[in-house]
């Protein structure tokens, strides 16, 4: 078991690289503090540049010696996942982390330019193309440093199994227009696990072949953390459920603050108690190894998304 997670709990991460998506407010920005208070360079991936500057001069405020870096990041955009990427290609030698954290719940339907329900896209398929793009970085970081110093870490929720639908992934109607608002959210936080699953089976220390940068990887569910996603739901049950039951979990200390949602994800990005053998693996609160769905532990299934994805992104020539 790991020892109770404080941001003193981590190594010093002197000389090395992060990006942190969605890491202006909430979950992002406590990850964002803990890994630059620990001497890293952290890019703050944001749509919004006068909130992200707002966010990075508050915690400078605290902490003036963090270097922390905008990125622009508008997860509701391909092609701004495509710029991010290359943004820290160019501007970067060496990538030790990536921690795909933004995310929305419960919103209404709506699609984005690019076609797609805006949870999906915003959630997994962008993040899934940010990761795409980066890995290249990432391995070759991966061959000149010590085993376990270059992680990918994707955040998931619980309701990956509890609003997830009979067939897992709908191939065939992939927006679930007719479905509710949480059922949408969950299919996107279950493709965020069978994506992280995927890229261990691929990519990380027991990949059977191809390149020796071999990359950590975990799936992190952060606990029920009071952030602006419980503000986001709205229209039918159970979306107006959760947010009347919402303000009712904060008195009664159901909800938990934002710096203790960071301590699973900095755990599994930066901390010597991550180990080799816990890559590819579902964290759940706090710091420990827990057990997905059924669905999100099929094999089959992952690999069936990735391709899906692929074809999708191969389609739209994202991936050239």
């Amino acid at each position: 078991m790991p020892s109770k997670l404080s941001f003193d709990a981590l190594p010093d991460l002197s000389g090395k690289v992060f990006v942190v998506t969605g890491g202006n407010a909430g979950i992002g920005k406590a990850t964002v503090v803990g890994l630059a208070a620990h001497g890293a360079r952290v890019y703050m991936g944001a749509r919004s540049e006068q909130k992200a500057l707002t966010a990075i001069n508050e915690i400078k405020n605290e902490l003036p010696e963090v270097d922390i870096r905008y990125l622009h990041l508008d997860l509701s955009s391909l092609s701004s996942a495509g710029e991010a990427a290359n943004a820290i290609c160019q501007q970067e030698s060496a990538l030790h982390g990536l921690v795909n954290n933004a995310g929305i719940m419960g919103v209404p339907f709506s699609k984005t330019a690019d076609g797609y329900e805006i949870q999906f896209q915003t959630n997994y398929l962008s993040h899934w193309l940010l990761t795409y793009r980066l890995l290249p970085l990432l391995q070759s970081t991966a061959r000149t440093s010590k085993s376990g110093d270059v992680r990918i870490v994707n955040l998931t929720s619980d309701g990956h199994e509890r609003f997830q639908q009979k067939e897992g992934i709908n191939f065939n109607d992939i927006g679930l227009e007719g479905a509710s608002a949480m059922a949408r959210y969950g299919q996107s936080k279950l493709a965020n696990i069978l994506h992280a699953k995927e890229l261990n089976r691929m990519y990380g220390p027991r990949a059977e072949e191809g390149d020796t940068g071999r990359i950590w990887v975990a799936a992190v569910h952060p606990g029920h953390i009071d952030t602006d996603l419980n503000r986001q739901a709205t229209g039918t049950a159970p979306e107006c459920v959760l947010k009347v039951m919402t303000p009712i979990m904060r008195i009664l200390g159901i909800l938990n603050d934002q710096e203790k949602g960071a301590w699973s994800s900095l755990w599994a990005i930066a901390s010597a108690e991550f180990t080799e053998k816990d890559s590819g693996a579902y964290v759940v609160p706090y710091m420990k190894i827990g057990k997905p769905s059924a669905l999100a532990r099929d094999e089959e299934l992952a690999k069936k998304l990735w391709a899906w994805t692929v074809d999708e992104l191969e389609k739209k020539k994202l991936l050239d």
